[in-house]
C-alpha cells in the first residue's frame, strides 16, 4: 500500500513508525480493495473515463496557448481570457493526470507513467523533483514537521503548531491566499533548482553525474516552457509586453490558487494530527494509521467537482492507496471508511469543500497565534 522508498534521507527529520500499532488494518484493507478490482474484474489503473479527462485537461491547457502563439489575440480581455483557461486547464494536468501518473498509478505500464509524468514539465515544473517532494517526503511523512515538504513553509507561512512561528503569522490567514496562487510562479523559476539542491545534499540524485544530468533537464524543460508560454506570446501578441506578462501571471495565478487550496485543506485542519517522534525517533502509530490521523476528505458527495480536481477530495483514500489511480476513489471510499471504523480509526471528512476552506481558515488564525508546541 505505501510506496516504499529506500534512499537514505539525510539532514531531515526521519522518523519511523510503530509497528505495534493496528497492523492488521492495513492487511485487511489492502485485501479488500485488492477483492473489489477482482469481483469487479477492473484495472486499479486509469479508465476510458481518465483517458477522457485526460485529452480534455490537455486541450483545455494547449488550445488557448496554441491561439495565442499563433498571433491571432489582438485585445487584453481575450489575451487574460485565454490565459486564464489555460491556467484551468494547467490545474487539471497537475491534479488528474501528472499526479497520477507520477504517483504510477496511471497505468500498469511505467513507459506511459513516465510520459505522462512529463506533463509536469510541460507546464513549468520538473517531474523528478516534483517525485521527491510529494511520493516521498509528503506521503512517508505527512505533517510530520522538519520532513514533510508541503508544510516547510517561508518565514511568512506557519502551517505546523510546532514551527517557529513570529508576528506576521498573526495576519497569514489573510495573506496566504496571495502566496498560493504565486505558489507555481515559485515552481516555473525558483522553487526546483532550490530543492534539487536541496535533495542532493539529501542523498538524492546521487549516482554519477545525477545532479548534473538532472539539473539540465530542468534547464532544458524550463526553456521549452518559457519558450511557448510566454517568449513566443511577447513575440507575436501585438501588445505591450507588460500586458502579456500579467496576462501569464494570472494563467498561474489561477493555477497556484485551485492547486494549493485543494491540497492544504487536506491536511491543515482541525481534525488532523502534527504529530512529533519520541526521543527514539519513533511516532507512536504505524503508517497507514498516520495517513488517517493526518488527512482529510471533502466534498465526497459531488462528482462533478470530485472529476474536475483529480479526486483529491479522496486525499485519506490518495494516501493509503497511492497506487490506485483517482478515478476510483469514489467506489473504494466506502471500504475504506468502513474498515477504518471496524478498526477504531478515525475516518476525517468534510461535507463540502466550503467547509473544509472555513476550518482551514480557522487553523491558520490559530496558528497565527499559538506559540510552538514541543512534545
Amino acid at each position: 500500500m505505501r510506496e516504499q522508498h529506500q534512499t537514505a534521507i539525510n539532514g531531515i527529520n526521519k522518523p519511523r513508525f510503530s509497528k505495534n500499532s493496528n497492523s492488521d488494518f492495513s492487511k485487511t484493507l489492502r485485501n479488500r480493495v485488492s477483492t473489489y478490482f477482482k469481483t469487479n474484474n477492473i484495472s486499479r489503473h486509469a479508465n476510458k473515463s481518465m483517458v477522457l479527462k485526460t485529452m480534455v485537461m490537455l486541450t483545455v491547457y494547449f488550445a488557448p496557448l496554441i491561439f495565442i502563439n499563433i498571433g491571432m489575440v489582438t485585445t487584453p480581455l481575450l489575451l487574460f481570457g485565454l490565459y486564464i483557461i489555460s491556467g484551468i486547464g494547467m490545474a487539471g494536468i497537475g491534479m488528474g493526470i501528472m499526479h497520477d501518473a507520477i504517483h504510477g498509478s496511471y497505468s500498469k505500464n511505467q513507459k506511459v507513467n513516465t510520459y505522462l509524468g512529463y506533463t509536469m514539465n510541460l507546464i513549468g515544473g520538473n517531474a523528478a523533483v516534483w517525485k521527491i517532494q510529494h511520493n516521498v517526503l509528503h506521503h512517508t511523512y505527512t505533517n510530520i514537521e522538519g520532513a514533510d515538504d508541503d508544510i516547510n513553509a517561508p518565514f511568512f507561512l506557519r502551517f505546523s503548531p510546532h514551527a517557529k512561528k513570529n508576528g506576521l503569522h498573526r495576519f497569514q490567514y489573510l495573506y496566504v491566499w496571495f502566496f498560493y496562487g504565486l505558489s507555481t510562479v515559485s515552481w516555473i523559476t525558483t522553487k526546483d533548482f532550490i530543492r534539487l539542491d536541496r535533495y542532493r545534499k539529501m542523498g538524492f540524485f546521487n549516482k554519477k553525474n545525477g545532479y548534473r544530468n538532472a539539473l539540465m533537464k530542468i534547464v532544458g524543460w524550463k526553456l521549452i516552457y518559457f519558450s511557448y508560454a510566454l517568449i513566443i506570446p511577447l513575440l507575436v501578441v501585438p501588445l505591450s509586453p507588460w500586458i502579456i506578462v500579467l496576462a501569464f501571471l494570472s494563467m498561474h495565478f489561477v493555477t497556484g490558487l485551485l492547486i494549493s487550496i485543494v491540497f492544504q485543506v487536506a491536511h491543515i485542519m482541525p481534525n488532523t494530527e502534527f504529530p512529533l517522534p519520541n526521543e527514539d525517533g519513533v511516532i507512536s502509530s504505524d503508517w497507514a494509521d498516520h495517513q488517517l490521523a493526518t488527512t482529510t476528505n471533502f466534498s465526497p458527495k459531488s462528482r462533478i467537482f470530485s472529476w474536475l480536481i483529480g479526486g483529491l477530495n479522496y486525499q485519506v483514500e490518495h494516501h493509503l492507496l497511492p497506487n490506485v489511480c483517482h478515478i476510483h476513489y469514489r467506489k473504494i471510499s466506502g471500504i475504506v471508511a468502513d474498515t477504518a471504523k471496524e478498526f477504531g480509526i478515525p475516518y476525517n471528512t468534510k461535507r463540502t469543500f466550503i467547509a473544509a476552506i472555513i476550518d482551514h481558515v480557522g487553523v491558520l488564525r490559530k496558528l497565527g497565534k499559538v506559540q510552538p508546541v514541543h512534545t
